[in-house]
């Protein structure tokens, strides 16, 4: 009686795998592996914060709802120091030409770089990061520390007016969003795991930082070391 070599593939849902004989005892060896490497993914995002899908980055499915609520709501904000500044809204076919293609995706698209690739990781010099998208100044240089984690930390902003929190379910994760309070632009997310005085960790994407070596004020608490 013939029998169908094939016939222990019909079905299948990993036609790869299925494509080796089921005596091979390979297959289920196989199996393990692709689920150990998928389960160590997701625990990586998680621990560091800016998870990857592959080399260059990941999108979250809500960023375009994010921004919508952003221009829909009061166009300028007051910041900590009593300063009103406007929000800047654009339409998406603006921002395009304005961003680089990566630069587009990680600020409005929640997009994320790949971590240890980021031109501001390992910037030692005095000054302000401000939003790559707006200009709004964001972080001090001397709250800036070596998390580890292979994207640029800050332990606090400049003002807490200038970066938001926003609840970020993505990913089967629950974590905290940071999106520049002047354009809506995704930065990164914030964690409690950081060093004191905030025991907070502003992990953010390099792309989504610009650099101006200035003269910065000190800030209470952060230690003082020699710049580069």
């Amino acid at each position: 009686m013939y029998t169908d070599p094939t016939e222990h593939r019909k079905g299948c849902l990993a036609p790869f795998f299925c494509s080796i004989p089921q005596r091979n005892i390979m297959k289920p060896i196989l199996f393990y592996i692709t689920f150990l490497l998928y389960g160590l993914l997701l625990a990586c995002g998680a621990s560091n914060g800016e998870a990857t899908s592959d080399d260059r980055l990941m999108t979250r499915n809500d960023a375009t709802t994010r921004l919508t609520s952003f221009s829909d709501s009061i166009p300028y904000f007051v910041n900590t120091s009593g300063d009103t500044i406007q929000k800047v809204v654009k339409p998406s076919s603006q921002w395009k030409k304005e961003l680089t293609d990566m630069e587009y995706f990680v600020l409005r698209k929640a997009g994320t770089e790949r971590a240890g690739t980021g031109d501001l990781l390992n910037n030692k010099k005095e000054g302000v990061y401000t939003c790559a998208a707006c200009g709004l100044e964001l972080f001090n240089s001397k709250t800036k520390y070596e998390s580890g984690t292979g994207w640029p930390s800050f332990w606090q902003p400049i003002d807490d007016k200038h970066v938001l929190d926003v609840a970020d379910n993505s990913y089967g994760m629950t974590r905290t969003e940071n999106v520049c309070a002047r354009c809506g632009s995704h930065l990164g997310h914030v964690f409690t795991d950081g060093p004191q005085p905030t025991g907070l960790r502003y992990c953010m994407n390099s792309v989504s930082l610009d650099f101006e070596a200035k003269e910065m004020p000190d800030v209470k608490g952060a230690k003082q070391k020699k710049q580069d």
